[in-house]
């Protein structure tokens, strides 16, 4: 299997909204998409399959060290193989993936965040300089367009973090605020429990209404960052907030049944909004 074809089945299989967007690039942004997603899924799956936080470590560890090499004209690994033509190209550098591996280090150094200021500092690390990259290899002119994909990454992050309360709760993480838990009055031990007779309390309902409000207005904060002059060439990015602001929106009608289930967009749903954002450009 070569470099591309192991970087092309990671992403494929992955299942994720990015793959969609993915689709629509021209041959050469696509394959550098294709590549660094497939770094960042290997990075992150390092913390999501640890069953020991050390053996986690030496391996985040040795991706920093991976990467150096990469950067030296010698990389090992299939998808630095992929990714190493497309550094100078979509000027890609080594502080963006270490900031990635570092957001991944604070994975396995706490599992909880004390108020919005922290947890805005790991998802600038784990998804705003994604979308920096992203945004880079997609095409950019303005230099304002790299704020609107810091603001997209932390949107489509904060996303992620209501999708998956229960999801992170069975591995003994909450990524909500504990500020906000105690605004809210929803106690840390409620969220990981995740049944009857808490369950669905109105007060973890308003709790997950105030993290929609604040994702919907990250989005909305994104998009009119976005420099009309870039637009086109930012449709990519654009068809991945739509499809997530797709996924709140379901999460939000569903009623928030994020502890004991995980809410998904089938691939046919997200292929059509893909493509309908690529025909409507917004």
């Amino acid at each position: 299997m070569t470099p591309q074809e192991y970087v092309q089945q990671r992403a494929a299989a992955s299942g994720s909204s990015f793959y969609y967007a993915f689709l629509f690039l021209p041959p050469q942004r696509r394959a550098a998409i294709t590549a660094f997603y497939a770094y960042c899924r290997e990075v992150d799956d390092v913390v999501d399959d640890a069953s020991d936080a050390a053996v986690a470590a030496r391996k985040l560890h040795w991706w920093r060290g991976e990467v150096a090499q990469m950067f030296e004209g010698r990389p090992t690994h299939p998808v630095t193989q992929a990714l190493l033509p497309c550094l100078q190209p979509f000027g890609i550098t080594a502080a963006h993936l270490d900031a990635i591996i570092e957001g991944c280090e604070i994975d396995l150094q706490q599992t909880r965040f004390l108020d919005w200021p922290g947890l805005q500092r790991y998802c600038h690390l784990v998804a705003g300089v994604v979308g920096e990259v992203a945004s880079g290899i997609f095409g950019r002119t303005d230099p304002r367009t790299v704020q609107y994909a810091h603001r997209l990454g932390l949107a489509m992050q904060l996303t992620n973090i209501v999708r998956d309360v229960g999801d992170d709760a069975r591995r003994g993480r909450i990524y909500l605020p504990l500020s906000d838990l105690q605004q809210f009055d929803v106690k840390a031990h409620e969220i990981l429990a995740r049944q009857a007779p808490w369950g669905y309390s109105d007060r973890f309902t308003a709790l997950m209404r105030h993290q929609a409000r604040r994702a919907h207005a990250l989005y909305d904060e994104a998009v009119a960052l976005l420099p009309e002059v870039d637009r086109v060439a930012q449709k990519p990015g654009l068809m991945m907030a739509n499809i997530y602001r797709t996924l709140l929106r379901e999460i939000e009608r569903q009623g928030f049944q994020v502890l004991n289930q995980r809410t998904s967009l089938t691939p046919l749903r997200k292929l059509w909004i893909a493509a309908r954002t690529h025909v409507r450009g917004r």
